[in-house]
């Protein structure tokens, strides 16, 4: 065992300089990702500085109708939130698919913001893993790569990021506040939150050091418009994503006023579908023309050896979502 320093903060400038006085450490929210990491030694923190037990787990109703979620409330308490399963259901429709009910008894916001890809190379120290030590290669590329990016990724990494409940907040718009040096506060687009690989897989996130997240801040949802999350795994219980879509809708006389989209389980981080949103936003969504919408956006996609089949896979879970949130699916509600 590799021994490190424990401290408790009990408030958030107290986190900060905890961070501040130990090169190296991590904070602690529930642990289900990063404890797992330091057991197989892929993570090695000198401190741990545990954040659990601050004020943050709060979900606060803003005065614009949007939500306020503090970075420690569990993820089942989230899922199960009033709120939220009226106004933002596909949140609560990732979190429920994304663990084990134990598991979201003790996972938080911002810890499954922050946990690290799946990716089998990163987890095992005999193997090569940009990520886990920069210039040593990424195992994956040539080797088993069935679960990996296809969109997105670079020479030195093809990892996902395995968050259900990123995806979800990358198309709802949300933000996500950032509490940093001198009590400074700053808040980033969820979508833009965690990072594309390029030259740099280790950095996971646009986070800062010493950084802590406080809230993610979800907008108010539009009058009538309708979501959808949307998973395809291995198997139907506690298994990350092979692909998934999380779908808002905004239906105006039969034309799309707005649209938003995003894929899991196909990039290094939620794969905001922007080209797709351009070319339905004013259409009817006929079934033909969102299957042409989501083709452009998967045009992009660079599949390797063995992963082809995700593009596919995601096409057809966004087209399936879209159609049953329009109503043009037979036998399906216009509503989720």
């Amino acid at each position: 065992m590799k021994p490190f320093a424990y401290v408790r903060a009990s408030s958030l400038q107290e986190a900060a300089d905890a961070y501040a006085a130990h090169p190296g450490s991590r904070y602690l929210g529930g642990g289900t990702n990063l404890v797992d990491l330091m057991k197989l030694g892929v993570e090695t923190p000198g401190a741990l500085i545990d954040v659990s037990r601050l004020p943050l787990e709060e979900i606060r109703e803003l005065p614009d109708g949007g939500l306020r979620v503090g970075a420690t409330v569990r993820n089942s308490d989230l899922a199960a939130d009033p709120l939220v399963r009226t106004r933002y259901p596909l949140l609560s429709r990732a979190l429920l698919s994304g663990a084990s009910g134990q598991l979201r008894n003790v996972a938080t916001t911002g810890g499954n913001l922050l946990q690290r890809t799946r990716c089998g190379y990163f987890q095992d120290l005999s193997k090569p893993c940009n990520k886990r030590e920069p210039g040593s290669g990424c195992g994956a590329r040539d080797g088993l790569h069935r679960d990996h990016a296809v969109l997105g990724h670079s020479e030195h990494c093809i990892a996902t990021h395995p968050s259900d409940m990123a995806v979800a907040l990358a198309a709802l718009d949300a933000e996500v506040e950032l509490y940093g040096e001198a009590g400074t506060t700053r808040t980033v687009a969820a979508a833009e939150f965690h990072r594309l690989p390029a030259d740099r897989p280790e950095q996971d996130t646009v986070i800062r050091p010493g950084e802590i997240i406080t809230a993610v801040i979800l907008p108010a949802a539009a009058p009538g418009a309708v979501s959808l999350y949307r998973k395809a795994r291995e198997r139907a219980s506690y298994a990350f994503a092979l692909a998934s879509v999380a779908v808002v809708l905004d239906l105006d006389d039969g034309r799309v006023r707005r649209v938003a989209l995003a894929f899991g389980g196909l990039a290094h981080r939620p794969w905001r579908a922007t080209t797709a949103e351009a070319r339905l936003t004013g259409a009817v969504p006929h079934p033909d023309a969102v299957r042409a919408a989501v083709d452009a956006e998967l045009a992009r996609a660079e599949p390797l050896r063995d992963n082809a089949y995700k593009i596919p896979l995601a096409r057809n879970l966004a087209c399936d979502a879209i159609a049953e949130l329009a109503g043009t699916r037979p036998g399906s509600p216009a509503t989720a």
